[in-house]
């Protein structure tokens, strides 16, 4: 089946049957797991999907159907139940089409995809998650037990026309390769630790065996540990915690929270919010990484967008409906599924490295905090209030000195970015939101 010919057909139908304008947006994909716990196979998923998403409009009133169905006379029931909606739909004259059509860039070229993950086999797969947790068992005689490794693939395409002439396809390709960890003190206390790899191809994951012990590593150097008395000290972020940090940037640079005043970024483009250490890209051109695509999920023509600049905020990210309720341009960043409208995300959202080797930040700290884990919910974007329960190692003289818990790591967003005075080198894109190790100054770290 040609999807983009079939998205091109549906949108005909709805032109035809009294929509103004349409859209047509096709996901199909291919899922492969495998989990292993105990050298057997705990669990083997294998399964495909398809859904077709259409929107329509007429004037400024929009309407929405989305199904599995895609046979003709199905996709014609959906073309029917969206324009017999339109009437029953409040006005929205923000929610319509971008204006340009602009071509995509060239998939070709964004390592996306590579054949050879079609053609892998559930043995490979099979084989990289048992690697992986023999691995872990053998790292440390405190590995008592594993909560499994896990290896799954994922093969895809994303077809996307508009009656405004844009018509779009991609291919995606993507592996994972996890496992966890399980240890025991002395005390009987469990503690557990996990590590990933992702990549393009199998290969693309490196060596099992790695994923295993740095899993095993995580959960051995917890054992053990303590609370510490409330004090305000330098905090090390890791890249796994920096990178849930950003998390919540993201959140406070969505377009929608600049015209719902929902961020304790509004009012505040422009302006020194950070430190001169941080500069903040979203980049959805960058070739092979995770989140990169060759157009947003409204055609819009990805690019990349500098939201950071040495500390200044420079802008929010918007869709084309977010944008025109600000009273600005879209930044190609709509993200959606085939069942949603579109909304704002991110795409490749990064920190940009620094220098810094994660040793020498650990080293430049007399006193502090090396944290490695945030645990609950705790921020708000609108106020910038930030409090999470969090786990780490403690730093003395520039060394790490045992693992600490039980502890909180609080502060205001806006003081916490403006107090990163370095960055590391370690930035490592296992996802579409990623952070090198930040060192923050001061933060108030919440013990006994």
């Amino acid at each position: 089946m040609d999807l983009l010919q079939l998205a091109q057909d549906v949108m005909t139908e709805a032109r035809r049957a009294g929509a103004d304008e349409a859209e047509v947006v096709i996901d199909s994909g291919q899922d492969f797991e495998v989990t292993v716990r105990g050298g057997r196979i705990d669990k083997l998923l294998e399964a495909g999907s398809r859904g077709l998403g259409l929107r329509v409009w007429r004037g400024d009133r929009q309407a929405m159907a989305s199904t599995s169905d895609l046979s003709w006379i199905g996709l014609k029931d959906i073309v029917k139940d969206a324009v017999e909606r339109l009437p029953l739909t409040d006005p929205e004259p923000e929610a319509r089409l971008p204006d340009d059509a602009r071509e995509p860039l060239p998939a070709d070229g964004l390592g996306l995809f590579d054949e050879s993950l079609s053609r892998s086999t559930a043995d490979e797969k099979f084989q990289l998650a048992l690697r992986a947790e023999a691995a872990a068992l053998a790292a440390d005689p405190r590995i008592t037990r594993t909560d499994g490794a896990t290896c799954a693939t994922s093969v895809g395409e994303r077809v996307l026309a508009t009656s405004r002439g844009f018509a779009g396809r991609y291919r995606t390709g993507r592996a994972h390769l996890v496992a966890t960890a399980l240890a025991d003190d002395e005390g009987g206390k469990k503690r557990d630790g996990n590590w990933y790899a992702v990549g393009r191809t199998l290969a693309g994951l490196g060596d099992p065996e790695a994923v295993g012990r740095i899993a095993a590593e995580r959960a051995v150097r917890h054992l053990g540990a303590r609370k510490v008395r409330t004090c305000e000290v330098p905090v090390i972020w890791d890249p796994q915690t920096a990178r849930g940090l950003l998390g919540i940037v993201a959140r406070a640079v969505s377009g929608g929270a600049l015209w719902r005043k929902s961020s304790f970024l509004v009012e505040r483009e422009g302006q020194a919010v950070g430190s001169p250490a941080l500069t903040v890209i979203d980049d959805a051109t960058a070739p092979g990484r995770p989140a990169t695509r060759p157009f947003d999920g409204e055609g819009s023509r990805s690019r990349r967008n500098v939201v950071f600049d040495r500390g200044v905020f420079r802008t929010f990210l918007f869709d084309v409906y977010n944008a025109r309720k600000s009273g600005r341009t879209g930044t190609a960043n709509a993200s959606r599924s085939a069942a949603s409208r579109p909304g704002v995300g991110t795409s490749n959202f990064f920190v940009v490295p620094g220098e810094a080797t994660p040793e020498e930040l650990i080293a430049s700290v007399s006193r502090g905090l090396y944290l490695t884990d945030l645990i609950g919910f705790g921020e708000n974007v609108t106020t910038g209030d930030f409090s999470r329960g969090a786990a780490g190692l403690w730093i003395e003289g520039g060394r790490l000195a045992g693992p600490v818990s039980e502890v909180n790591v609080s502060g205001h967003l806006a003081d916490m970015l403006a107090a990163i005075s370095a960055v590391g080198n370690d930035l490592d894109f296992r996802a579409g939101i990623a952070s090198p190790s930040l060192r923050m100054d001061r933060l108030l770290v919440s013990g006994t």
